[in-house]
């Protein structure tokens, strides 16, 4: 398979949203109607099922794991090439071609990608969301630093890394925070809600 089919996969898969597709099957309100109107774990919390939050949030995130781990495995592709499938994976579910190129802010698949280009790097992401999140109770501030963190640790990991994967790694991180303005803007205005402030989902 030539990496041009390998990025195709990768960005088909990133494209299916686990909240749209679970908030169907198990008869819910569709996540992009209330809370951030964003198909993502947070907003599916606000609906009151942590349980469907949770598999979205695993979803989400081997979404970015698995395709890349099938690449590491049977392709032997670079460090370069694995950063450039991350990125075409984040792009699926940020903007994914079967929902109008309307998706989520990316963070589950990011680390999901993460821990499959270096498992340290991963960890750094999670571990750093579930501290900065235990003490703001803010989901989005908590990721946006957490994928800064992890994607500079990542790079001076990795020995010699290219301009290639350092464009791409960077350029993940740079349209997650811009998929967070509306949330930066309710943070610098004191209104942006707290992690597990739930918003009841329309029937």
């Amino acid at each position: 398979m030539t990496i041009f089919l390998w990025a195709a996969f990768c960005y088909l898969l990133g494209s299916v949203s686990f909240a749209i597709v679970l908030a169907k099957f198990f008869n819910m309100a569709d996540p992009r109607t209330y809370g951030s109107k964003n198909p993502g774990t947070t907003n599916m919390l606000r609906s009151g099922r942590k349980g469907i939050a949770a598999l979205t949030l695993l979803g989400d995130s081997l979404k970015g794991f698995l395709p890349l781990m099938a690449a590491k495995h049977f392709a032997g592709f670079s460090f370069e090439v694995l950063s450039l499938l991350a990125l075409c994976a984040f792009l699926g579910h940020v903007y994914p071609i079967f929902f109008k190129f309307k998706g989520g802010k990316g963070v589950a698949t990011f680390i999901g990608c993460m821990f499959a280009l270096n498992p340290i790097a991963g960890v750094v992401a999670i571990t750093t969301w579930f501290i900065i999140a235990l003490i703001t109770r803010f989901s989005s501030l908590a990721s946006m630093l957490s994928s800064v963190l992890a994607c500079v640790s990542l790079i001076f990991m990795q020995p010699n890394t290219s301009f290639v994967a350092t464009t791409c790694l960077t350029t993940m991180v740079v349209l997650l925070i811009v998929k967070h303005k509306t949330n930066i803007r309710a943070l610098h205005a004191r209104t942006e809600s707290k992690l597990f402030a739930r918003t009841d989902a329309p029937n």
